[in-house]
């Protein structure tokens, strides 16, 4: 099981150099707040599963915080990718991280796993609501990669427990939500297209 987390995490990544490759010809503009605060929840959920005896299931997660840290340094190389940042992406931010101080607080693995979750999640937000006003801006690969790298760690899960299951849930809903967002105009037209083609 353990080699199909191992293809979800090698997907990943060439979804991710993918991404940084559009963001480097200024055709992709990643949130950098997004991208930041994504990176750090997914690393903070794979420390507190791994002192709680997880699996390989872990692996994903943790992919799922290292190329977006990827992403968020290569933001900064091409000032032509640069997305000009509002009041909801550092209300957002600053959500993100006060969900990170309570998981210090805490320090009981299930509940780190929570408040990491509902960290991703607001940092989630400001990305979400781009895809969904200026897909162009945005490269759907890096999230179809993603997904499928969630998706993956349903392999390797040995026991069905909230540590093992939270997150890789989460990133299959996250995923899925941005595909939608990005794709949903074409998706509409084919759909329209279709349906004209049946009557």
């Amino acid at each position: 099981m353990k080699y199909f987390v191992l293809l979800g995490a090698v997907v990943n990544i060439f979804g991710v150099f993918s991404y940084i490759k559009d963001t480097l010809r200024g055709e992709t503009k990643p949130n950098k707040v997004t991208w930041l605060m994504w990176s750090i929840a997914p690393l903070i959920a794979t420390a507190a599963a791994l002192s709680n005896d997880v699996s390989w299931a872990v692996l994903p997660v943790f992919m799922s915080g290292f190329c977006p840290l990827l992403v968020f340094v290569f933001s900064f190389v091409n000032p032509n990718a640069y997305w000009k940042l509002g009041a909801l992406d550092y209300v957002c931010g600053l959500f993100s991280l006060l969900a990170l101080v309570l998981w210090g607080i805490t320090k009981e693995p299930n509940v780190a796993i929570a408040f990491a979750i509902a960290s991703d999640s607001f940092a989630l937000v400001p990305t979400l609501i781009k895809s969904w006003k200026r897909p162009e801006t945005e490269s759907v690969i890096a999230y179809t990669t993603g997904l499928f790298n969630g998706l993956t760690s349903f392999a390797a899960i040995r026991l069905w427990g909230f540590s093992e299951i939270a997150f890789p849930v989460y990133l299959v809903i996250g995923n899925s939500a941005l595909i939608f967002a990005i794709m949903r105009r074409k998706i509409f037209f084919i759909a329209r297209k279709y349906i004209a083609g049946v009557k």
